[in-house]
């Protein structure tokens, strides 16, 4: 039978596509999903039987293997930074809030590159004080 990684699937459209572990992607339709089921998240390791269908291989009877991986237990196995380490990181993140504070008053949104950084910065302070809650 058949293994892969869930590459896409669309609960509102009922499909998606499994990237088996021989290279091809095979289109999933919400019928072959196990009962109960009503999606497949990204990345899921699942089994499936192969049908040919009209467009090309078919999952048939998809099961479910390893669930995708949780951003949010990853998160919680991370270690917590030294204070001291991140002082230059709250620093800079206050840095980028002025400037932006600045664009906003003038009635426009920072540049693409500031908006970028400043949103990578507020989710790795977050991450931090989040570790230690």
């Amino acid at each position: 039978m058949p293994t892969g990684k869930v590459r896409f699937y669309n609960e509102d459209k009922g499909f998606g596509f499994v990237s088996s572990d021989e290279g091809a992607d095979v289109y999933v339709h919400s019928s072959a999903l196990p009962s109960g089921a009503t999606a497949l998240a990204r990345g899921a390791r699942v089994e499936f039987d192969v049908a040919q269908g009209r467009r090309g291989d078919q999952a048939l009877h998809v099961r479910l293997l390893d669930e995708a991986p949780s951003v949010a237990k990853s998160k919680a196995l991370r270690q917590r930074k030294p204070a001291d380490e991140l002082v230059p990181v709250v620093e800079d993140l206050i840095t980028l809030l002025d400037s932006s504070s600045d664009s906003l008053r003038k009635g426009r949104y920072p540049d693409k590159n500031v908006s970028l950084a400043l949103a990578k910065a507020l989710r790795g302070v977050a991450d931090q004080f989040e570790a230690g809650a």
